[in-house]
């Protein structure tokens, strides 16, 4: 049994799905707020903060995925709640039953990094290197989706997409599908264990040059509309100390600029990964 927490969310859907056409037997752990889960599973319904829920939910299994993140989203969900705290329970669950844990984590994961989300992504990591169990952390560079939709959702009439900050810093943008298809393989080859992999797209491109091919491939003309830093900062020493989801959402954008300016280090970008045209090109015109 393969137990998927966060399986109904963007990367969770994906994964359980080829696991499931893989033949494996897959139980979806999930808040059961976005998405559906597949015909075909186990499912289910807790919070992986609470470690009661994460307890009952791993019994029996064989692998434990974690495939969640509290950057955003109802209930408040924070980085340090879900993606340490959470993760942290799901490592202590798995200790008890014996399970191996995949972690999915973020490119640049780092103790001081400026992004919150990667400092406790970072957090759990260690937790799980220091445990008694099997581990694999596959970090993942941006989904190119999310950010193709973010960018075509901040459009809207004026078909100028929102550029926030500098927009400058490369980022090696990876197709949600093409993380999938690696954390399939990774959760079922065993020799994966005590490794980290590094899963990017094809090709590193900067926030304004995702948005001006995002333009291109729907048709639409001018250049892409820019939030300055400057504006970013104000906003979260302002509206972001009241809305604290705000504040992360603009403490990122600021922190893209200097976060992802080196290039990743032993990087497995394997060919055959989907890029940004080929993603713009397949999409449905708006």
């Amino acid at each position: 049994m393969i137990v998927v927490a966060g399986g109904t969310g963007r990367l969770g859907s994906a994964l359980v799905h080829r696991l499931l056409t893989a033949g494996r037997d897959v139980r979806v752990f999930s808040r059961g707020l976005t998405g559906e889960a597949s015909a075909g599973v186990d499912v289910v319904l807790g919070d992986i903060r609470s470690y009661a829920d994460v307890e009952a939910a791993v019994v029996g299994a064989e692998v434990v995925v974690s495939a969640v993140q509290g950057f955003a989203g109802p209930g408040g969900v924070t980085p340090r709640s879900v993606d340490r705290q959470g993760n942290l329970n799901l490592v202590r669950a798995a200790e008890r039953t014996g399970a191996d844990v995949v972690l999915v984590s973020l490119t640049h994961a780092a103790p001081d990094s400026a992004l919150e989300i990667a400092r406790e992504k970072y957090a759990a990591e260690q937790a799980l290197r220091a445990s008694r169990i099997g581990w694999t952390v596959v970090r993942s560079a941006a989904f190119s989706e999310l950010w193709i939709q973010l960018l075509e959702d901040t459009a809207r009439r004026s078909h100028r997409p929102l550029v926030f900050g500098h927009g400058q810093s490369p980022v090696w943008w990876v197709s949600v599908e093409d993380v999938a298809a690696e954390v399939a393989r990774l959760t079922l080859d065993r020799s994966a264990r005590g490794r980290t992999i590094e899963v990017v797209g094809p090709d590193g491109l900067s926030l304004e040059e995702l948005a001006r091919k995002v333009m291109l491939a729907r048709g639409w003309s001018g250049s892409p509309r820019r939030v300055p830093p400057v504006a970013l900062q104000l906003g979260s020493a302002t509206i972001g100390r009241v809305v604290p989801a705000v504040g992360r959402r603009l403490r990122a954008a600021l922190a893209m600029d200097s976060l992802f300016a080196e290039n990743v280090a032993a990087v497995d970008a394997a060919a055959g990964r989907r890029s940004v045209d080929d993603l713009l090109a397949s999409a449905r015109p708006a």
